[in-house]
């Protein structure tokens, strides 16, 4: 009986090692070529989310905000990039990797299937995809402050 208690302890103790572990993503991010910070958080069933927070160029040519003009669906082309969520359903599968995500690219229009690695704590390795992440392309994120 003991043992048994004691095993409930240890797992119980060491749970947030492992929630922390996974959590490690959550922050802001550059992306690839710095235009724009992506902030990733954590959603109530555990999947991670990113929402543009920032531009480099927050203004466009017409000294507006920048709007998603490129949505494949008309009725979205207004809405601005900032707070667009562009990262959606990440889940954590073990050891700073990720996995299930889509990827929105504004510029293009076009979603994309995503997976993630943690290189470090400072680095992101997402890899984009159509069908199979072999016949994609892989971007780093570095980790920055809002």
């Amino acid at each position: 009986m003991k043992k048994i208690l004691l095993m409930l302890l240890i797992s119980v103790a060491i749970l947030p090692i492992f929630a922390q572990g996974a959590d490690r993503i959550i922050g802001v991010w550059f992306n690839s070529d710095n235009s724009s910070k992506i902030e990733i958080s954590k959603t109530e069933d555990g999947s991670f989310v990113g929402t543009i927070v920032w531009l480099s160029e927050p203004l466009d040519n017409a000294e507006k905000p920048p709007t998603d003009s490129n949505n494949p669906r008309a009725e979205l082309r207004n809405r601005p990039l900032i707070d667009l969520q562009v990262l959606s359903g990440l889940t954590y599968d073990g050891k700073g990797k990720y996995s299930g995500g889509r990827i929105y690219d504004p510029q293009s229009g076009k979603t994309y299937l995503a997976k993630a690695d943690m290189v470090n704590n400072n680095t992101l390795s997402l890899r984009i995809y159509i069908g199979i992440s072999l016949a994609g392309r892989t971007v780093t994120w570095t980790r920055t402050t809002k």
